[in-house]
């Protein structure tokens, strides 16, 4: 799903109607029935819901979802900032439409009196005042309205955008901006939506109308939905064998460091291989053995420290014969020889290659040899192995995610996972995809052995789809991280709760592929 800016938004609009002959009636009717939807699904046992409208078309959607909610039975009171001779085209059709009498606040005086007093102390509240069109700073009984919405408890939903907000701004608002327990937006995400700190609630993108075709963006920056990536997890056919899924080559592990390896190599095959083997030092082998009957093993030569050896190659070499792809990195040490080792086989294996922990940390200093020109390079970072990999601060890497990770994976032919808070996934081409799923529960030892395995895993089984497999692998480790929060909270996870609850997160997946709506989680502050 594309994310859009604020003024290609406007444009997808009138090319929708213009281009596609959908009135803008229409979009009006199906932007503000979303919005009643989602109170009345969120909200059952709310009576009284207090709408605050401003004359253009936010407040037009939020007259359409008056009028909804008043025909669903709930009592409705509806304060315009306006006076009604003020309201056009579309806003001021649905006005004459209102089945209730609404008041008309012009001023800050008008916001003090009894009436207005008792749309602000509703049960739920309707920001419809200013939508992602506006550009701050808000000013007179508009921003006094806002700070009303401010003082009350009742839960807010924000039509399109909190009030005040600057949708093309990726971080924290500044000035008057109206607080949101849920946003209810329309068509596809502007910036604010993914990066701001608008709500902690909910943010539901529901379509009204507009065809793909008539989504066009300059910002080459896209969100992971469930639609995108459900197709890697169709039904398998009745007669399917493992040899159909791919086998998946784990390198890694060392003296007291094997657990990593043996996650990433059982998240392959929770994630759906066929077959894994992990390619560890020899007497590390035992141990990581020992922890899941399902992997197969085959022992390296290795150093005094129990890391694979420099001089381990011809045994890899067998090792990786009739594999499907590599996963390089978890457990496996920054042994110098074993640096050398990666170089090595990242540097000459025409195999899909993903990348992560001190298989990258090998690269410290080294970059330049990091290149998938004419092959699948999957490389996983969080921000301090980006940090050393091209010699920026982590506070820097974080200030410019999208930008860091668009450049690395430019510059060196590959696919970045810049790993963290809206996970960053980039290719080649500029084009950076943003994943919402996931929490700060997951923020434990061991989960990004998980992630390594579970890309490593799903590009096995999916030959010619490699990329939308990472997207998917991102999404799916998110999702199963949710999963694994709601019953355990995220004080106590670990990481391999986040395996035991792949079955449900792909149940959930393909579950909400199927809605027409999609819903992302918040960063900011405000709760349902």
């Amino acid at each position: 799903m594309k994310i859009v800016a604020a003024q290609e938004m406007r444009q997808i609009d009138g090319f929708t109607s213009e281009r596609f002959h959908v009135p803008s009636l229409t979009l009006m009717e199906n932007a503000g029935s979303a919005v009643a939807e989602f109170i009345v699904s969120t909200y059952p046992n709310a009576t009284t819901i207090g709408v605050i409208c401003g004359k253009g078309n936010n407040g037009g959607d939020g007259l359409v979802a008056a009028r909804q909610l008043a025909a669903s039975g709930r009592k409705v009171r509806v304060l315009m900032l306006a006076p009604g001779s003020e309201f056009q085209g579309d806003a001021r059709l649905n006005l004459e439409k209102l089945p209730v009498k609404p008041l008309a606040a012009a001023s800050g005086a008008d916001l003090e009196t009894h009436e207005s007093g008792e749309v602000f102390e509703s049960d739920v509240l309707i920001d419809a005042i200013l939508g992602s069109g506006f550009r701050p700073p808000v000013a007179g009984h508009y921003a006094e309205a806002i700070r009303r919405i401010n003082s009350v408890r009742a839960p807010v939903v924000a039509v399109d955008i909190p009030s005040g907000a600057d949708a093309d701004v990726r971080g924290t608002q500044t000035g008057t901006v109206a607080r949101a327990n849920a946003i209810v937006t329309f068509t596809a995400p502007r910036p604010a939506h993914v990066f701001g700190d608008l709500t902690c609630g909910p943010i539901v993108i529901a379509p009204i109308g507009s065809p793909d075709e008539a989504i066009q963006s300059s910002l080459q920056l896209n969100l992971i939905t469930p639609a995108d990536v459900a197709p890697l997890f169709a039904p398998r056919p009745r007669d399917a064998n493992k040899g159909q899924f791919g086998h998946v080559l784990v390198v890694g592990g060392s003296v007291g460091k094997t657990g990593a390896a043996a996650m990433a190599g059982f998240s392959a095959l929770r994630a759906g291989a066929g077959l894994v083997t992990i390619a560890t030092a020899r007497s590390a082998l035992p141990t990581v053995a020992g922890f899941y009957p399902e992997l197969m093993t085959e022992p390296l030569g290795e150093t005094e420290a129990g890391t694979i050896a420099a001089s381990a190659i011809e045994e890899f070499r067998r090792a990786a014969e009739k594999k499907t792809v590599l996963a390089i990195g978890p457990g496996i040490s920054r042994h110098p020889q074993t640096a050398s080792f990666v170089h090595t086989i990242v540097g000459n294996s025409e195999l899909p290659i993903v990348l992560d922990a001190d298989g990258l940390n090998a690269f410290e200093g080294e970059s330049e040899k990091l290149d998938g020109q004419g092959r699948t390079l999957v490389v996983t970072p969080h921000p301090g192995e980006m940090s050393r990999l091209n010699r920026l601060s982590t506070r820097e890497i974080q200030r410019n995610r999208v930008e860091v990770a668009r450049s690395f994976a430019a510059e060196h032919h590959l696919i970045v996972v810049l790993k963290g808070d809206r996970t960053i996934v980039a290719s080649p081409d500029g084009e950076a995809w943003i994943n919402t799923t996931g929490n700060p529960g997951m923020a434990t030892g061991g989960t990004g052995d998980i992630l390594t395995g579970m890309v490593a895993g799903i590009l096995a089984q999916n030959p010619g789809r490699e990329f939308a497999s990472v997207l998917g692998a991102v999404h799916l480790h998110g999702l199963a991280g949710d999963v694994a929060r709601e019953r355990l909270g995220e004080r106590a996870m670990v990481a391999t709760d986040l395996v035991q609850t792949l079955s449900e997160a792909i149940r959930r997946l393909q579950e909400q592929a199927r809605e027409k709506s999609v819903k992302i989680a918040g960063v900011g502050p405000g709760q349902i």
